[in-house]
């Protein structure tokens, strides 16, 4: 009787052993099929491609449990994916939609600091700006064209926004 459980347990182990070789077995039609894919890349997507892959392995490596991105990785990545078509079969550690939202967020910042005013004083001089002022509080009835008639052309380009503005 004894033998008999042992036997049955040596037997369910060796089934589990079968199954989990089986789960974790790579499927070589996928393998196969990817390299002949690969065949058919230029070499600057695969160099692009083993780049993003080579990112993501520092950002593993560097952090514990979860992986922690600096700006500095979202921006490489970000330029990364720009440079192939291939980029999604590329990312394992990032969402494409997460990769797409850090790209949208690099050009809400680069753009934002880009139109941001050199010097915080008008380009216009305040008298100016005080003048155009005056005559739409004046002149209530009157729109930008009117008081951009009625102004002289250098202040003419700022008549609308300030005439709003009021």
């Amino acid at each position: 009787m004894f033998s008999a459980l042992i036997n049955a347990c040596k037997s369910f182990i060796n089934r589990v052993r079968a199954q989990l070789k089986k789960i974790t077995k790579p499927a070589t039609a996928v393998l196969s099929a990817g390299a002949v894919s690969d065949l058919a890349r230029s070499k600057s997507d695969l160099v692009v491609e083993n780049a993003m892959l080579r990112q993501q392995l520092i950002v593993l490596k560097r952090s514990v449990k979860r992986p922690k991105f600096t700006n500095g990785d979202r921006l490489r990545l970000s330029f990364l994916a720009r440079l192939t078509d291939f980029w999604h079969s590329a990312l394992h550690i990032v969402q494409p939609e997460t990769l797409l939202r850090w790209h949208c967020d690099l050009f809400r910042w680069y753009w934002r600091r880009k139109s941001k005013a050199k010097s915080s004083q008008p380009r216009i001089p305040q008298e100016t700006i005080d003048l155009i002022r005056q005559m739409a509080q004046e002149n209530p009835l009157w729109k930008a064209k009117k008081i951009q008639g009625s102004c002289s052309s250098w202040a003419s380009s700022c008549i609308n926004t300030l005439s709003a503005n009021t």
